[in-house]
């Protein structure tokens, strides 16, 4: 079964436009009263040096604030200035009542004060009267809060002894649901299926501390021992205190670029969030209209950027080639050998300045980012779910590509936490605001874009086509002429020919080279793919007017975007910003 969209109590927030470092905790209650310390200091270290190594991505911890290290994380979190955010089982009224000590309530109280508390509906098929009495239906209530939390995180702290358990809702099954997706038994069954399917990209990066129990054979399981930390993904499990693995630090590095890059270009972001705004509305994109903003301006400044880089390398190239050409065959032009170095070392420089500040990268995450908060909005708004939450977009994006995209999925996991600005089941009036403001028609939404660029890529292509022609069919001509007056040409217009010959055929070579880096024949094929796939989903949506089959087009369409996209990513990934690949 899937609960409802929670309620939420948004105050203080991070800004809208930052990707937060999300961690999650999930904890036992019965921690040995004299690891307590000592936990609480390596919990302490462990957000501290996350704040060290990223700071530009600002800390939010998920806890369900019960008692133990749910607490602890919470109170060391909010020391160090991280924003809270407390999914509860079900009322706050309620669940407070589970906090038997009058200390460890106060504690309670004081957290809820100082965090965004979430108060998770009940479940279809409870009640209140249910979940007052410990059963099935209260632990229910208790998984889906460790598993909100496991679905939110980017990195989920476990402070565990190590031991499996069946107990429903316990730390050993919010980390295996972390782990390999595999629900708990008493959840949907359907969904189980994802463990041996093998979700490939999405990998999950677990932090054990371990801890022993205030109970009878409470010890962690040999070679375990209490106070270590341990790194554990659904495939790998690291040595006792080893550091972060190398490729989720890489993760967590590039979310902090992005965060970097905002705030470098925050006025110009700010200004395009404006634009957005009045051509779309106030809710055009909800509570990650400002990441939307932020990660489509910055898409299309690094592609700009990748661009100019493109045509500084191919430009240098062509002139080299001629430059060459002319030291070989012209008379009195040695210079032009140093015109050639020149233009090699220009080539070269702007290569090594792209890769440095990984402009290619940046471009094609940016963008990945941009395309999944639009689809991610966009079914937001229509009240389209695809597992508990109707944010998670990330399930369908790039789960087969490499590790270090991880933090384009982590940013739209996050998305959504800052407020639930729309109902959870829009009327049919919002749902057809969605198709008129994503779809659109010939003129607007993505329909218009998609029939636009199509028509500007294939002028575009059609003109460099017929350059590359007339280049081929000059420099074939003058081989002609050459070969027919061979006898009759003196050795200086000889060369002189077969200089020009060479600049047609080295400026068709090199546009040649330029239109496969740029990918035009593949663009224009998607373009025309997406326009149809658009468009035969207008018209479907279009021919009926049941709301719940409207948002099964728009989510099967978002899914055909999401995976198309996919494609574009790979294939530019394959054509890097590289000169000695020209």
């Amino acid at each position: 079964m899937e609960p409802v969209t929670p309620t939420l109590r948004p105050i203080a927030t991070q800004p809208a436009a930052t990707a937060p470092l999300v961690i999650g905790v999930t904890s036992h209650r019965n921690v040995a009263a004299g690891e307590i310390e000592s936990i609480r200091r390596r919990v302490r270290h462990f957000l501290g040096q996350l704040q060290h190594e990223f700071p530009h991505s600002p800390l939010t911890v998920i806890s369900s604030l019960a008692e133990g290290g749910d607490q602890w994380v919470a109170q060391e979190g909010l020391a160090l200035g991280a924003h809270v955010i407390a999914p509860l089982p079900f009322a706050r009224e309620l669940y407070a009542r589970d906090f038997e000590d009058a200390a460890t309530r106060e504690t309670f109280d004081t957290l809820c004060a100082q965090a965004q508390v979430i108060e998770l509906p009940l479940l279809p098929g409870h009640s209140v009267d249910a979940i007052h009495r410990d059963g099935i239906e209260r632990n229910r209530q208790y998984a889906q809060a460790g598993m909100f939390v496991a679905r939110h995180c980017h990195l989920l702290l476990a402070i565990w002894d190590g031991k499996d358990s069946d107990k429903l809702g316990g730390t050993a099954q919010i980390v295996d649901y972390y782990l390999t997706g595999t629900l708990p038994s008493a959840f949907e069954r359907r969904q189980r299926a994802q463990r041996w399917l093998g979700g490939g990209g999405d990998e999950r990066l677990l932090c054990h501390l371990v801890c022993s129990r205030d109970e009878q054979d409470g010890a962690p399981p040999a070679p375990l021992r209490a106070g270590q930390v341990i790194w554990r993904t659904s495939d790998e499990t690291s040595e006792p205190d080893a550091p972060m693995p190398a490729a989720f630090r890489r993760v967590f590095a590039h979310a902090n670029e992005f965060n970097l890059d905002r705030v470098k270009y925050d006025i110009e972001i700010t200004a395009f969030h404006a634009e957005i705004d009045e051509q779309h509305g106030a809710t055009a994109c909800g509570p990650a209209a400002g990441l939307f903003a932020a990660a489509d301006w910055l898409a299309m400044h690094f592609q700009r950027r990748v661009l100019l880089g493109l045509r500084i390398i191919y430009t240098a190239a062509a002139l080299m080639g001629i430059a060459f050409t002319a030291y070989d065959n012209l008379p009195r032009s040695d210079n032009m050998l140093y015109v050639f170095l020149l233009l090699f070392a220009v080539g070269v420089v702007t290569s090594l300045i792209a890769k440095r500040r990984a402009w290619h990268r940046k471009y094609l995450d940016y963008r990945a980012l941009a395309e999944g908060l639009r689809v991610q909005c966009y079914w937001r708004r229509a009240g389209i779910s695809l597992t508990t939450d109707p944010e998670f977009a990330h399930d369908s994006l790039m789960q087969k590509q490499d590790i270090e995209l991880g933090w384009v999925r982590n940013v739209m996991r996050s998305a959504g936490l800052g407020g639930s600005a729309y109902p959870a089941r829009p009327d049919g009036a919002e749902v057809r605001g969605v198709i008129e403001d994503w779809i659109g028609d010939e003129t607007h939404g993505e329909l218009g874009y998609y029939r636009r660029r199509t028509e500007q890529r294939e002028r575009t292509h059609h003109i460099n086509e017929m350059i590359g022609v007339i280049c081929l069919l000059a420099a074939i001509f003058i081989s002609v002429i050459m070969a027919v007056l061979l006898h009759e040409l003196s050795a200086d217009t000889k060369n002189d020919l077969i200089v020009i010959m060479a600049v047609f055929s080295i400026f068709a070579a090199v546009r040649e080279a330029y239109s496969f880096r740029k990918a035009d024949r593949e663009l224009i094929r998607q373009y025309r793919f997406m326009s149809r796939v658009f468009g035969d989903a207008r018209k479907a949506l279009d021919r009926t007017d049941d709301v719940e089959e409207q948002r099964g087009i728009l989510r099967d369409l978002g899914e055909a975007a999401l995976a198309e996209h996919v494609e574009w990513a790979v294939m530019h990934r394959e054509r890097p910003l590289e000169a000695g690949k020209m």
